[in-house]
């Protein structure tokens, strides 16, 4: 199965009045949909927006994996495990919640803050959590491995025209970033997602410049 999810079907949610937009690819928060629970481990694909000076203050997270892709902007992180980090485009922010964590997002700059944040459930409950930030991740070549959730992660910055065959897996989940992108007859732009299960996977060929999507290879 091969299901193109758009960008303007999201749910919304967020504070814009404290200058906060977010938009949802599955059930989150205030919103349920029972078909729409998650595919594969991963439960949430979160698009952030922050105004300056916003952000989201200390709140706990347990058992799940937390990847963010910063897309413009930067983000400013700490946790009570001691971390403090500053995330920009092309870094890559891991956070393993395990038994418990309490962190802070904010947007302390003077520019608007995007980001994608993706959460996946472990294959074990429980452990210490962990924290990782990997700067500038180079592309298809180098993808991060998430063996906590058995899953792997590769950005793709294709140039216009160039076809990219997405991975063969049980599972495989498409976020385009930036950019356009072809999928069969149907164009893809920023927020657009695909969803492939049970059939071999398609290529995909770049339709613009600075293209940039994300592919997660998921098991069943």
């Amino acid at each position: 199965m091969i299901s193109v999810h758009r960008a303007e079907d999201r749910y919304q949610g967020g504070d814009q009045d404290a200058g906060i937009l977010s938009r949802h690819a599955f059930s989150f928060g205030g919103f349920y949909d029972p078909d729409n629970l998650r595919f594969g481990p991963l439960m949430a694909c979160n698009t952030e927006r922050l105004e300056p000076g916003a952000g989201f203050e200390e709140h706990p997270h347990s058992h799940t994996e937390i990847v963010t892709w910063v897309v413009e902007g930067e983000l400013t992180h700490r946790d009570s495990t001691g971390h403090a980090s500053r995330v920009r485009p092309g870094d890559l922010q891991h956070l393993s919640a395990a038994s418990g964590v309490r962190h802070v997002e904010r947007n302390d700059g003077d520019t608007p803050l995007t980001f994608i944040q993706m959460w996946l459930a472990p294959l074990e409950p429980g452990g210490d959590p962990a924290y990782t930030i990997v700067p500038g991740l180079a592309g298809a070549d180098a993808p991060y491995a998430l063996p906590a959730a058995g899953a792997l992660l590769r950005v793709h910055r294709p140039a216009p025209g160039e076809r990219v065959a997405l991975p063969d897996a049980p599972k495989v989940y498409v976020q385009i970033v930036s950019g356009a992108v072809r999928l069969g007859g149907e164009e893809l732009g920023p927020g657009d997602s695909v969803r492939i299960s049970d059939e071999p996977s398609p290529e995909l060929a770049a339709d613009a410049e600075r293209t940039e999507f994300l592919v997660w290879e998921l098991p069943a």
